[in-house]
């Protein structure tokens, strides 16, 4: 009886791993992503309504110029000038209000028709217990995420 329980567990652990092979391999065939644009940044400008703290107007900024100065293209890409536009910030959010929200567009203009060649919609959340503290953690998550959207290097602000 011992000897029939042993290579039962044997034989179900030899088809867990065949199964589990089996699947790991079949997962690059539907894992295949193309790969995102990818664009020579010249500047940048952030926009808002009056609403918004200029320490967040001016800490975006300030961060996204200075990714842009850092980042060096080698190969060409096409160069767009990007319009950040702040659409509304909600401060002090759930159960122990340290959760800020900021809803972001992004617009890629061309530099040499000025068409918009790409558009990112997007939403951030920061989370600070100081509430002095809070307009730049948000500046710097917001301008983490577009480095991030733009394939832009961390520059220093």
């Amino acid at each position: 009886m011992r000897i029939f329980g042993m290579n039962w567990l044997k034989s179900c652990v030899f088809r867990i791993v065949l199964i589990c092979a089996a699947l790991a391999s079949c997962a690059g065939f539907f894992s295949k992503e193309e790969p995102k644009p990818i664009y020579d940044v010249r500047s940048a400008v952030v926009l808002s309504s009056n609403s918004i703290p200029a320490a967040i107007l001016s800490g975006v900024g300030d961060r996204v110029n200075a990714a842009i100065n850092a980042t060096v293209r080698t190969d060409v890409y096409p160069r767009v000038v990007l319009t950040i536009r702040i659409g509304y910030i909600a401060k002090g959010q759930g159960y122990d209000k340290s959760r800020n929200v900021a809803k972001i567009t992004v617009d890629a203009a061309s530099v040499e028709d000025g068409s918009v060649i790409a558009v990112s919609s997007f939403e951030v959340n920061s989370f600070s217990s100081s509430p002095a503290a809070a307009d730049e953690i948000l500046a710097e998550d917001i301008a983490a995420r577009i480095r991030s959207v733009f394939s832009l290097s961390a520059g220093r602000a």
